[in-house]
């Protein structure tokens, strides 16, 4: 038996809930902010796979592709400039980078 519409449903929901409390309970390290926020962008390209399966339609899977290299491209060059940040700091703790809105 197949998992219907819901199971993907409930399965996107909770994937976007952890992400979601990874953003709001971790506000000290930048690298688990970042992977929650990957966490949120899976969720919802499940969603649209999830949909585009449902409807018949392909449109969602190939929308799906975009976001993935868009994401790719994100997390890169995110990552990159934890890096570079990491190599002036010392640290990826968020309170010791306050400062650098002054």
């Amino acid at each position: 038996m197949a998992p219907l519409l819901p199971h993907y449903l409930i399965l996107a929901a909770a994937v976007f809930v952890i992400g979601v409390a990874g953003v709001f309970l971790n506000r000290k390290n930048i690298l688990i902010i970042l992977m929650s926020v990957e966490l949120i962008l899976l969720a919802v390209n499940l969603n649209f796979i999830a949909f585009s399966r449902y409807l018949g339609d392909i449109h969602g899977q190939i929308f799906v592709f975009f976001i993935l290299t868009v994401a790719a491209a994100e997390s890169a060059i995110g990552l990159a400039i934890l890096i570079v940040a990491f190599r002036n700091r010392r640290t990826i703790n968020i309170d010791d980078w306050k400062q650098l809105r002054e």
